[in-house]
């Protein structure tokens, strides 16, 4: 397995095209748009400058990096001879399965299908292709060149040739391959995205403010960040899609998003990448003033 192909080009998608190429793996990054495309490689291209500076890597290294990374506009041409196509679109069902059931007309009848897929059920998507037994899910932390854990969601048809794998794939890029069942969240986000809620649940209710109920999650809890700080880096319309996927597959009420954080959706205020959220992000971006609305 030596041809990998990435779709979408955001923070997801552009993080694990970096990684691959980074370990020799020919890479193509696909996205409808070229802008995107532009930015995904000068942000990979930023983070490779930045591990230079650290003496993480040697220039040669960088260069070859960014030489491993070709990029395409159309599916179709970006997965011509790849062994594995790895789906880093938004957080959302209708694209993913029709997106997935482009890959199954236009790739190789041996390509395996991959999502990145923080929450959806693998076999959801599988189900509208002619090869279920070959799809399956990666699911990479944010930042990808850093973060070491990748969960490995076998779907229901998800067969143990393409298990195995991918599990060591996963190695070969000096990742962590953590094998989980398919259920909504998978164990991640079943597990963070209610933590999450109940942080916004307690701000919405009064109990604390933004910094006091981060400060104790990462004094009393020793968290690297604070739940709502963390929701912002994430994204709220992340944590948001991710909350009711998990409300509808499990019909459970404990899964249901807080309304502050539909609210705070729906005006747009997304975190890191809107500029506002919990925090303000305009000054820096280490949520380092609480936004006016919870001053």
């Amino acid at each position: 397995m030596k041809n990998i192909a990435v779709i979408g080009a955001g923070t997801m998608g552009n993080g694990i095209a970096h990684t691959f190429a980074q370990f020799n793996y020919n890479v193509h990054l696909i996205d409808i748009s070229e802008t995107a495309l532009q930015k995904g490689v000068a942000t990979i291209t930023k983070n490779l400058d930045r591990m230079l500076a650290k003496e993480k890597i040697s220039e040669a290294d960088k260069t070859a990096t960014l030489k491993n990374i070709t990029t395409f506009t159309t599916i179709k041409d970006g997965v011509k001879n790849m062994d594995l196509v790895v789906e880093a679109a938004t957080e959302n069902a209708a694209l993913k399965t029709k997106i997935f059931k482009e890959l199954d007309e236009v790739c190789d009848t041996n390509t395996i299908l991959a999502t990145n897929t923080s929450s959806i059920s693998i076999t959801q998507i599988a189900a509208v292709t002619k090869r279920p037994e070959k799809v399956i899910g990666m699911h990479f932390m944010n930042p990808v060149p850093i973060m070491k854990l990748v969960e490995i969601i076998r779907g229901y048809n998800t067969n143990d040739k393409v298990m195995n794998a991918i599990v060591e794939l996963t190695k070969k890029i000096s990742k962590i391959p953590v094998e989980v069942n398919d259920y909504p969240g998978f164990v991640a986000n079943r597990i963070l995205m209610p933590m999450i809620n109940e942080s916004i649940e307690t701000l919405y209710n009064g109990v604390a403010g933004v910094a006091e109920i981060d400060t104790v999650m990462k004094l009393g809890m020793a968290h690297p960040m604070g739940p709502l700080q963390l929701a912002d880096f994430i994204g709220l319309d992340v944590c948001l899609s991710i909350l009711n996927v998990m409300y509808d597959g499990f019909k459970n009420p404990k899964y249901a998003p807080c309304p502050l954080l539909v609210n705070m959706v729906n005006a747009g205020k997304l975190g890191v990448k809107s500029g506002e959220g919990f925090y303000d992000y305009k000054e820096s971006r280490k949520a380092e003033t609480v936004a006016k609305m919870f001053v």
